[in-house]
């Protein structure tokens, strides 16, 4: 994660009982300060139109210009002249896939590491992490690789939910997916709850909401993070070289 990157990893965009990123607000805006213009990732879902209507009727409440990316004559152009990026929810294998066919990987990562602000929420912030194999998504379609923005050092898993033991049940828990991906890989992984998010910036990792997370780093038990920890040294933060 490059020093100056400013990353907000949203868990859902949608809280029970509250509206389209109500729950977030706050942060959002305070995240964009001044920016002006917002470019918009549909490609999470199918139908992109109805998804970047709602969007844009969401950040005009909030005060903000947004673009739909699969609306603009130029993705690459779009990305270049963009003051913060949005990234919403949906699949995330149709989202990687979609993001690898534009060729749209490696302009969002230049303009994130340059200090552009970069909002994902639930399939767009699995994208940030390395790879997107902690996603709870059914592989729908099938990306090139697995790997993807790689803005953060760590893997997300948004919408994290403990195990319940009054559950019949008897399918792996998200806890038992997640350890059985630290067999296989050495990066950490932060299970983030619905109505939780990280706050990525200025070399801190700040974990924020109401919910709390589950953080789970390779040969060790899983630590329980509750919202105003900075959790940087157990996942690991921005490269300051």
């Amino acid at each position: 994660m490059a020093s100056n990157a400013r990353v907000l990893l949203i868990s859902n965009s949608t809280v029970y009982g509250r509206g389209y990123l109500d729950h977030v607000e706050s942060e959002i805006r305070n995240l964009l300060g001044k920016t002006q213009r917002v470019l918009f990732f549909p490609f999470a879902l199918y139908d992109r139109g109805a998804y970047a209507a709602t969007a844009k009727m969401r950040f005009r409440g909030m005060g903000y210009s947004l673009e739909s990316a699969h609306e603009a004559k130029n993705p690459h152009i779009a990305a270049e002249e963009a003051e913060a990026i949005f990234v919403g929810g949906g699949n995330t294998f149709r989202l990687l896939k979609a993001l690898e066919d534009l060729d749209l990987i490696e302009p969002i990562r230049r303009k994130v590491s340059s200090g552009m602000p970069y909002i994902g929420s639930s399939a767009g912030s699995n994208v940030a992490g390395p790879t997107i194999k902690t996603t709870k998504d059914m592989p729908i379609v099938q990306p090139r690789s697995f790997d993807s923005l790689g803005l953060v050092p760590f893997q997300i898993s948004p919408h994290y939910q403990d195990p319940d033991p009054k559950s019949r049940h008897m399918g792996e828990t998200q806890e038992e997916r997640i350890l059985q991906f630290l067999e296989e890989n050495e990066t950490p992984v932060v299970g983030i709850r619905e109505g939780a998010w990280l706050l990525c910036e200025k070399g801190a990792v700040t974990l924020k909401g109401e919910t709390g997370a589950r953080i789970f780093i390779p040969g060790k038990a899983p630590v329980e993070a509750t919202p105003g920890d900075d959790i940087v040294d157990l996942v690991g933060g921005p490269d300051v070289k």
